[in-house]
């Protein structure tokens, strides 16, 4: 991965295993602990996790099918908060688990090797992620759409009730009332989502089998669950604005003007909609064509939850800046998440 620095494992910041490092070292590899040279990077992709990519030395053999890299997820602040505050925070880290496991067994995510009270060990996929600017291009586009909607279409061994999106921002704030009011009387379906369907969670594989369409893997389900289909689209677009990869404080840029366009997002939509009905996007009828009944009222219902991702991760940036540790400017997301709500919601209420 890009922006790394190498680590001593001993020196890995991970807290609370009780473990000596020689042992903690082995059960992250799946080694003897006298094979002492493991390499680890510290991975700087996350806003709300620490990532290393821990790798086998060359001299010591790999057993059976025995990954030589593996990824090792250790769950940030807002995390490890919510899982020591409250019963529900333990239960949503063990839903994520369980999730990131069904997911890898239907080849939509990567594996999972292992978990622990701070983390887990899940499948290195050499790749790198997409940049912001590549969210508009219009394959990229389309198949981020297929995938989304393969992801709404499955059905998962969980609560289905619609409670993440209001639970979380009711946790935070309270006077919501007039954009839940907008929200509920927008007919969006309840599906399997994402939740967090930004350029640093989608993956552009390398090294795939020439035959295969895909091309991209989605990854990083610490938010997903059954919620309104219109959020997980509203949210996607609303980081086609906010690229994270801005190496000077606060480490992030923001353009309100990169919101999709109404064409950039019918091309989206529609390749979504091709995706859920079975067909193809070289079924896909004349792009420039005026947009129908249903994908007019997907429009809609897009950019009315658009809202509410602008609302929700404000606060999450307001929260994040009192108790994590990461390098970003968080106060400042918030302000401009906050700014994108109120200007938006000029144009979509």
């Amino acid at each position: 991965p890009t922006n790394t620095q190498s680590l001593q494992f001993t020196a890995l910041p991970v807290n609370g295993f009780g473990e000596s490092s020689q042992t903690r070292k082995g059960c992250c590899v799946g080694l003897p602990c006298d094979a002492l040279m493991t390499s680890v990077s510290l991975s700087q992709w996350g806003l709300s996790n620490l990532l290393y990519l821990c790798s086998l030395p060359e001299a010591v053999l790999s057993v059976g099918e025995e990954p030589r890299q593996v990824l090792l997820r250790v769950y940030g602040a807002i995390l490890q908060v919510m899982s020591c505050c409250c019963p529900q925070g333990v239960d949503s880290l063990v839903l994520e688990s369980v999730m990131f496991a069904v997911l890898a067994e239907r080849a939509l995510g990567p594996r999972l090797y292992g978990v622990f009270p701070h983390g887990r060990l899940e499948q290195y996929i050499p790749s790198r992620r997409l940049l912001t600017h590549e969210l508009g291009l219009p394959d990229i586009s389309a198949e981020i759409a297929v995938k989304m909607s393969r992801f709404h279409a499955m059905v998962m061994p969980f609560n289905k009730e619609p409670k993440w999106l209001f639970e979380t921002m009711d946790r935070y704030l309270k006077q919501i009332s007039q954009l839940s009011s907008l929200l509920l009387s927008t007919r969006s379906p309840v599906v399997f989502c994402h939740n967090d369907c930004q350029e640093g969670n989608i993956l552009l594989l390398e090294n795939r089998e020439p035959s295969s369409p895909d091309k991209l893997m989605l990854i990083d389900f610490e938010y997903s669950s059954y919620n309104y289909r219109g959020f997980d689209m509203g949210n996607h677009f609303c980081e086609w604005m906010y690229d994270y990869t801005y190496d000077q404080w606060p480490f992030f840029t923001a353009s309100i003007q990169k919101y999709p366009t109404r064409e950039q997002q019918l091309h989206f939509l529609r390749h979504y909609l091709c995706e859920a009905s079975g067909r193809t996007g070289q079924q896909l009828t004349d792009q420039h064509q005026p947009p129908g009944s249903d994908e007019q009222d997907m429009l809609i219902e897009v950019n009315r939850f658009a809202l509410a991702s602008h609302y929700l991760w404000g606060l999450w940036a307001i929260l994040q800046a009192k108790i994590s540790t990461i390098q970003f400017g968080y106060m400042d997301y918030a302000v401009t998440r906050f700014e994108a709500y109120f200007e938006q919601k000029k144009l979509f209420a």
